[in-house]
């Protein structure tokens, strides 16, 4: 039979948006039960978080690309800014929108099969008074913000989408949560959204090594979080791998070898001569 691993692999997430904006798309999340490998060196790709935006006249960076042999998933959008209002960026999940007294903006566009779009600001009246949605996760769309832009409602930024839980790991963790927006309530009390399940920042950054988007706040800190690449396979060798196997932080949980990459790096598959002939086939 044919080599085979069990892949996941999650890119960065994207940064959260400034002041009262967008937060930040998860990273793209791809999970492959049956991976056909063969005896040799595979390129590890993790990508980092995008940066969150500097000012309130930016959206924030998308974050990077992780990569396992033909599975490339794609860093999630950066929320969208606050001045002037902005689409949140598209990606892996899309960044969170906003508004302004010229109207309202949706969510970045996700990528089919690895996340969905952020959710949709709100702003109709004064530019001051407005919120942004919440970037888009793995399992789910952002939530939109709430309000109608003016000064004496709630303007209630959007929640993060969830991400998506897997145990490859040897533990059930949840990955590629967005991060969440921001808006303001009507007694001028700036407010933060819920990041979603998998990494999700609330005012904060996006969790490292989960694809976490990056929560919008009140200063460029608001990163999105890392990526992560695990790859699994029987420790009896009865996928036609082997423990000999080498590359990323190596454990054992459940019959199972486990390599976490945290961070770019290099995996050496061993396999029987066997499987490596017919995964060539």
């Amino acid at each position: 039979m044919p080599a085979t691993v069990k892949a996941l692999v999650v890119a960065g997430g994207g940064g959260g948006g400034y002041f009262r904006a967008g937060g930040g798309g998860a990273g793209g999340y791809q999970y492959d039960s049956a991976h056909v490998v063969t005896a040799q060196a595979y390129a590890i790709t993790v990508g980092d978080g995008g940066a969150g935006a500097v000012d309130r006249d930016n959206i924030g960076s998308i974050g990077g690309n992780s990569v396992f042999d033909t599975v490339t998933s794609v860093g999630g959008g950066g929320g969208g800014k606050y001045t002037f209002a902005s689409v949140g960026g598209s990606g892996g999940s899309g960044g969170g929108g906003s508004g302004w007294s010229s109207g309202s903006r949706a969510g970045g566009a996700g990528t089919e099969g690895q996340g969905y779009a952020g959710g949709s600001g709100v702003g109709s009246g004064i530019g001051g008074w407005t919120a942004g949605g919440g970037g888009g996760g793995a399992s789910e769309v952002g939530s939109n913000a709430s309000g109608n832009g003016s000064a004496s409602t709630n303007n209630l930024g959007g929640n993060g989408g969830d991400g998506i839980q897997n145990s490859i790991s040897g533990a059930a963790t949840y990955y590629a949560g967005g991060g969440a927006g921001a808006g303001i309530t009507s007694s001028a009390v700036q407010q933060y959204a819920t990041g979603g399940l998998g990494g999700g920042g609330s005012n904060a950054a996006g969790t490292a090594n989960t694809g976490g988007g990056g929560g919008c706040g009140n200063d460029a800190s608001k990163a999105g979080g890392s990526g992560v690449v695990i790859i699994s396979y029987a420790t009896d060798g009865s996928d036609g791998v082997y423990p000999s196997s080498t590359g990323g932080t190596i454990t054992t949980s459940g019959g199972q070898t486990i390599h976490t990459f945290n961070s770019s790096g290099t995996f050496t598959a061993v396999v029987t001569a066997s499987s490596n002939f017919f995964a060539l086939m």
